[in-house]
């Protein structure tokens, strides 16, 4: 099934576009393969009580641009979707210049050594937001919903406000522009099918995502990306079988085509991997080092 991305994305970095009442984004100019035309920063309310969620990463012309578009109200909490380095290493400045308080589901769950290459390894929130936690002022509601997959800390916060209502901000559990990255062993496939299952039991009626434009309509986007997961399983266990044997890297070819771009392939070898992972505990492949075989 073809997933219907969002490409038209006009929004200057450090320009501010107003999405809905109290709700504005800020793009980092930090472009790439991963990014897309930057990491959206988004500022929730008006005044004396708001909210910045994702400050990107440390970048003193996104900083400026933050500070330029809450200027005269004041910033009271840093909230942090998940602690990948293009979302979570900006709170320190943003905190210095505000004391506003950082707020996140808890540190980037997997050691270096271990695999968290991509973490931001210094961020430690001042207040943990466990699934369910609600964070409210007298215009507004944010309840985190703990969404692991992407990152084992990832956080979706769904929004209800006087003026909007069946807003979510995605972050990059489901981004509009493209999918997700899952790489294990802190990206879980397991575990991100399972977040992609809880939120197309919801109802909302727009995402604001980490990366790419706003997102209307979701429920079809989300089921197209289930299908499409599902659907690249299916290659994956029919390329293993045809090969007999093979590394997660060895499976890119056949199941992503010769034309990948080459600085997606670790990326793409880092997916497959996390589907063989899910293939092997569901008992359908087994691992023998970083060979891998159809069972």
């Amino acid at each position: 099934m073809s997933i219907p991305f969002l490409k038209d994305d006009p929004l200057p970095p450090g320009e501010v576009q107003a999405v809905a009442p109290g709700i504005r984004r800020i793009l980092c100019g930090n472009p790439g393969p991963f990014t897309y035309r930057g990491t959206n920063t988004w500022i929730i309310g008006h005044g004396s009580d708001v909210a910045v969620l994702d400050p990107g990463p440390q970048d003193a012309a996104h900083l400026a641009a933050i500070l330029r578009a809450t200027e005269g109200e004041r910033i009271t909490r840093i909230l942090v979707s998940h602690t990948h380095r293009d979302h979570s290493p900006g709170v320190a400045a943003l905190q210095a210049a505000t004391g506003a308080a950082s707020l996140g589901f808890g540190p980037h769950l997997t050691p270096p050594d271990q695999g968290g290459e991509g973490g931001d390894h210094d961020f430690r929130p001042q207040v943990m937001l466990p699934d369910g936690a609600a964070l409210e002022t007298d215009d507004w509601r944010l309840t985190a919903l703990h969404t692991p997959g992407h990152c084992a800390n990832h956080l979706c916060f769904a929004l209800e406000s006087d003026g909007t209502r069946g807003v979510l901000f995605s972050a990059d559990h489901v981004m509009s522009w493209s999918t997700s990255v899952v790489s294990p062993p802190d990206g879980d496939m397991a575990a991100y099918m399972r977040s992609l299952a809880r939120l197309a039991a919801r109802d909302d009626r727009i995402y604001l995502p980490g990366h790419g434009p706003p997102l209307p309509e979701p429920a079809p986007f989300v089921a197209a990306l289930t299908a499409h997961r599902l659907e690249r399983e299916a290659m994956v266990l029919d390329a293993l079988r045809a090969a007999r044997r093979a590394t997660a890297r060895e499976l890119v070819p056949p199941v992503y085509g010769p034309r990948l771009d080459d600085r997606l392939v670790p990326a793409a070898a880092r997916s497959l991997l996390a589907h063989l992972i899910k293939l092997a505990e569901e008992g359908a492949a087994s691992r023998d080092g970083e060979q891998w075989e159809a069972r």
